[in-house]
């Protein structure tokens, strides 16, 4: 089996979501200061972050969405770890429910490969015309028993309105929701295993997980 990192990595100030702030990384102590409270030839170094849960690739939990949702401490590791995962090409277009007919989608991780990871890191990644799911789209994942759904752009929804239906249809069904995963061109249709855990935070609904794929 072969690992394949599905995660966009986290830097210093880098921007995720426009008009959203970048992480701060900092020293909280480092190997100098650590030296006075360990013996000769003993030190540590504890780093600190400060940062949206909305930062890298990251995944939304019902509270996301909803006042009396699920947060991250409520998520059964069943919705996201160990699924089965489909590969759906889409274009650059907003995605229906036609990219997923016929297909067994089942208690699977259903995530859309459109290539917009590409701009990864430009402003024209987290631009208006970035990739996204319809209302319709997001339903027929429902129908069709998706476990959780995944996308390598920077927003499931369409963004250029202030609705957010694909967000609403999902979530409101706590199928959770994967944004900004990349490289998932090295992903099969079918065939591979997919894990994105986050840590169990009472009260916080959004969080960035290190997306991973099992691939024969």
């Amino acid at each position: 089996m072969q690992l394949i990192d599905l995660s966009q990595t986290i830097e210093y100030g880098m921007t995720t979501h426009p008009g959203f702030p970048g992480p701060q990384i900092t020293e909280y102590l480092s190997y100098d200061a650590s030296v006075e409270h360990y013996a000769a030839g003993t030190e540590f170094a504890i780093g600190q972050i400060t940062m949206v849960g909305n930062t890298g690739t990251y995944l939304d939990t019902p509270a996301h969405r909803f006042r009396n949702g699920k947060d991250l401490a409520d998520l059964m590791l069943e919705t996201c770890a160990m699924l089965p995962a489909i590969v759906v090409d889409a274009d650059e277009g907003p995605c229906g429910p036609d990219l997923f007919s016929g297909l067994q989608l089942q208690n699977t991780a259903v995530l859309v490969r459109t290539g917009w990871d590409c701009h990864w890191g430009t402003e024209h990644y987290g631009g208006p015309a970035h990739p996204h799911l319809t209302a319709a789209g997001a339903q027929a994942l429902v129908d069709a028993g998706a476990r959780l759904v995944g996308i390598d752009s920077v927003n499931i929804d369409d963004t250029r309105g202030r609705h957010r239906p694909a967000h609403t249809i999902l979530l409101g069904a706590d199928i959770p929701v994967v944004e900004n995963l990349t490289d998932l061109d090295r992903l099969p249709n079918t065939g591979a295993v997919f894990y994105a855990v986050p840590p169990a935070v009472r009260g916080l609904s959004t969080f960035p997980v290190r997306a991973f794929a099992f691939v024969p």
